[in-house]
């Protein structure tokens, strides 16, 4: 079977991948061993980030760092025996965190978040599935002025630097926009701009079938045997037949090391885990938008199937059993936040974020091999940036002017 490219992984970056590039005239062959959407993608909060302009940081205040080091919080959570393989990415991680280095970031990091909105808007009007997107943003709601404070002041230099829209909520608008929150809160932030997802998988099925209508493929395989075949790049497909395409586009997530690293490349790439249960509100009680219980550190999104809680990050080795310690302690202050019923899923869901120190992905040609293009590392933001990174290596493999300066995000980056 012969093809222009191979998308190898299939989840919600892959599929944008592809999908653009079908769109762009190319013939397009999507690999993945699982089903499309399936893994991390399934799991997100369901957040188009317009607002996260600063992806998310190594705290650098001495009270939140004795508080992590106790390993007991909802928000971070981590295995003894995964330290000293995780030590030198949590150093870099950490430095890269910096003040001075988080905003050098940031601003190189809004030229994809700018566009995460309307470039998720196209493919979703494109794929019928703009019944899936809400316009209501999401809030972060407060216990104690002094965080309270803090984020709206933080909330207002956004606004200035990145022309940011935000709400700053009493407790009487908090109250009128949720009536069936805790009423011992003090107010909240509301982000305005964000776009939210009632149903991941359901945008990741559109998505493909979009790609399917437009003659694109999706087969089973095993993506670890992508390899240089002559002039082409060639992968064995689950029925043992062989696939040959002039372009490869690595798309696997938290599983691309494990490919690039037999390509030859040592690229930082470390997986933060997240766990996340769904919930029967009780009563007549109705959660209208994805609220963050700021001070707690977990996420509640109203979705297709009942309230997500989402947790933190959990620092483990990737493949390291569940330990979804952070879920139970959120469970019963989510509670007390909002009125959860029953338990829908059998076992709380895990999923793995792939992550680099710089905490911006990695896209664009890789260094050593021709026709060989990269695009994973996408941490907490893989759903929000999916749209823009899918057009953005659609062009460069096309030939086409980027959208975006992919500069600071290339491979070459990390030597």
């Amino acid at each position: 079977m012969r093809t222009d490219a191979i998308v190898v992984g299939a989840g919600i970056v892959g599929i944008s991948v592809a999908l653009h590039l079908q769109k762009a005239g190319r013939s397009v062959l999507l690999v993945d061993r699982g089903q499309p959407g399936g893994e991390t993608s399934y799991g997100n909060a369901g957040l188009i980030q317009r607002e996260g302009v600063y992806p998310y940081g190594f705290p650098h205040d001495f009270g939140a760092l004795i508080r992590y080091a106790m390993n007991n919080t909802i928000d971070a959570h981590y295995h003894w025996n995964a330290i000293p393989k995780l030590a030198p990415f949590l150093w870099s991680y950490w430095m890269h965190s910096r003040a001075s280095q988080h905003e050098a970031i940031a601003h190189k990091y809004a030229t994809l978040i700018e566009h995460c909105v309307t470039e998720h808007d196209a493919l979703a009007q494109e794929a019928g599935a703009t019944d899936l997107l809400r316009r209501k943003g999401w809030m972060k709601v407060f216990r104690t002025q002094a965080q309270q404070d803090e984020r709206l002041a933080e909330a207002e230099r956004w606004k200035r630097d990145y022309g940011l829209n935000h709400r700053a909520l009493d407790v009487a608008a908090l109250r009128a926009e949720e009536p069936h929150l805790d009423q011992s809160l003090i107010g909240g932030l509301h982000w305005t701009d964000p776009v939210t997802v009632i149903d991941p998988l359901g945008l990741s099925k559109a998505y493909l079938a979009l790609f399917e209508k437009l003659g694109g493929r999706f087969a089973q395989g095993d993506a670890g045997t992508l390899a240089q075949d002559g002039d082409r790049w060639s992968v064995t497909l689950a029925d043992g037949t062989k696939a040959l395409g002039m372009d490869a586009i690595v798309a696997l997530g938290p599983w691309a090391d494990v490919l690039t690293n037999r390509l030859g490349y040592r690229l930082p790439l470390a997986v933060k885990r997240g766990y996340h249960m769904h919930y029967k509100p009780l009563g007549n009680a109705v959660l209208n938008h994805p609220v963050l219980d700021t001070e707690r550190g977990y996420f509640l999104a109203p979705m297709r199937q009942g309230v997500r809680l989402t947790t933190g990050a959990e620092f483990a080795n990737r493949g390291a059993p569940k330990t979804p310690v952070q879920l139970a302690r959120a469970e019963p202050i989510a509670k007390t936040l909002f009125p959860l019923g029953e338990r829908l899923d059998a076992e709380p869901w895990l999923g793995n974020r792939p992550c680099t120190p710089d905490m911006m992905p990695i896209i664009g040609p890789a260094p050593k091999h021709r026709n060989l293009w990269f695009s994973f590392g996408h941490a907490h933001h893989g759903l929000t940036l999916a749209a823009v990174t899918g057009r953005m290596v659609a062009e460069m493999v096309s030939g086409q002017k980027v959208f975006v300066d992919p500069t600071p995000f290339a491979p070459a980056r990390f030597g």
